[in-house]
């Protein structure tokens, strides 16, 4: 039968090593949190900088709605970021207590062992206690074992003395901890006070706006919908010269029954397999931006009743911004048309990419280009300082989310 000293040992041990797995899962929790706050107030930062710096008085009041409701949806983020920082500091700080505590309390059940086993050694420190001791013994294997006794005695009590200054220097440890856990939440609550506080003014332009457009629905809905025609027409001329590369593919090898995908040379099988094996780690098209529109079907952020098709992303940037190709391929084509500015077409085997409004072109059909490579700059709108990259990913002439595609998209 276990005896329950045993027992009470066993369970001790096994709260300490459940106490530091919770804790280490909280910290490695808190460390996510925290890539997680600095990636959002980062993309407050280049909102700021891309979308409300500098802007032209020119700017429409959808636009200004737009930028601004992207804005206050990044904050509400990063208040909810720092609150779950917060709170789970909390419970780190609750769990560092109770560990405070029995620190402290194993500390003084080691000086009270220790005190006692030095009056024990006072009492008999004369070295003739000790010889009596031994030479007391009845035969040789008792004298060993008391000699070992001895020399285990004086080990033990040795090591008492290491073991008090190691917890002490545990708890010093952990009061510098607890210490700066508490500053950190205190830090985290006054900047979540501060981000509230800018979230009001916010909200409070928010409404002022949406007051405004309300007045002149109709004419905003009718943006809406000639912006709408502007991208789709782009996005048919793509899906039609994508289908005219697969005929091609299929026409040169002679396969005259496959007309729903492309027949690769071993050349371009390589480049797309390339293409796929680098998913969800390709470059951004520009080096810095924010991503205005998302991918899909989606109900316009102010119109309610007018719904926004998107077969790539919007990504604001800075003027000047060079546009950088995400994989190495060949620009099939160069898109212009009447209404709107130049997109550049690049394929990667059964797998294209679209650079859409380009103020300036570098590259021409047939040019081969590698990872990074600039292939133009973004348009700026002179009137309203609106730089927007428009990014499709398409394998065949299907569309892709480019979120899946680009690296922390």
């Amino acid at each position: 039968m276990i005896k329950p000293q045993i027992v009470y040992k066993i369970a001790i041990v096994l709260c300490c090593f459940l106490s530091s797995v919770s804790v280490f899962s909280q910290s490695k929790k808190q460390l996510e949190l925290e890539e997680r706050r600095q990636e959002l107030r980062k993309e407050i930062e280049q909102i700021n900088s891309m979308l409300f710096k500098n802007k032209s008085k020119a700017k429409s009041q959808l636009s200004l709605i737009e930028d601004l409701n992207h804005k206050i949806n990044v904050r509400n983020n990063l208040i909810k970021v720092t609150n779950q920082q917060a709170n789970l500091l909390t419970r780190e700080i609750g769990v560092n207590q109770r560990e405070i505590t029995q620190l402290r309390e194993d500390l003084e059940n080691l000086k009270a062992d220790y005190a006692e086993m030095i009056v024990h050694s006072y009492k008999s420190r004369s070295t003739q206690s000790k010889v009596m001791f031994l030479l007391s013994s009845t035969n040789f294997h008792q004298a060993y074992k008391r000699l070992q006794y001895i020399k285990q005695y004086s080990n033990f009590q040795k090591q008492q003395g290491e073991n008090i200054q190691i917890k002490t220097e545990e708890l010093k440890i952990a009061n510098q901890k607890l210490l700066k856990q508490k500053e950190d939440k205190q830090a985290l609550i006054k900047e979540n006070s501060i981000a509230q506080a800018q979230l009001e003014l916010e909200r409070k332009q928010q409404r002022e706006l949406m007051a405004s457009i309300q007045k002149d629905l109709k004419s905003y809905t009718a943006q809406i919908k000639e912006k709408q025609q502007e991208a789709d027409r782009i996005d048919r001329e793509i899906e039609k010269l994508i289908r005219e590369a697969i005929a091609k593919s299929n026409k040169k090898a002679g396969n005259k029954s496959n007309t729903s995908g492309f027949t690769l040379t071993p050349e371009a099988k390589n480049l797309a397999a390339s293409f796929v094996a680098n998913k969800g780690k390709l470059p951004w098209p520009v080096e810095k931006g924010v991503v205005k529109l998302k991918y899909g079907n989606q109900p316009h952020p102010i119109v309610k009743t007018a719904t926004i098709h998107s077969n790539g992303v919007r990504i604001a940037t800075s003027p000047g911004a060079q546009v950088r190709a995400v994989f190495n391929g060949e620009v099939y084509a160069i898109i212009v048309q009447k209404k709107g500015n130049p997109t550049v077409l690049i394929q990667h085997g059964n797998y294209f990419t679209a650079y859409k409004n380009l103020g300036k072109v570098y590259v021409k059909k047939g040019d081969k280009v590698t990872t990074n490579q600039s292939i133009g700059e973004v348009f700026t709108n002179s009137a309203t300082g609106d730089t927007t990259l428009s990014f499709s990913v398409f394998k065949e002439s299907n569309t892709q989310n480019p979120a899946s595609w680009l690296y922390k998209m």
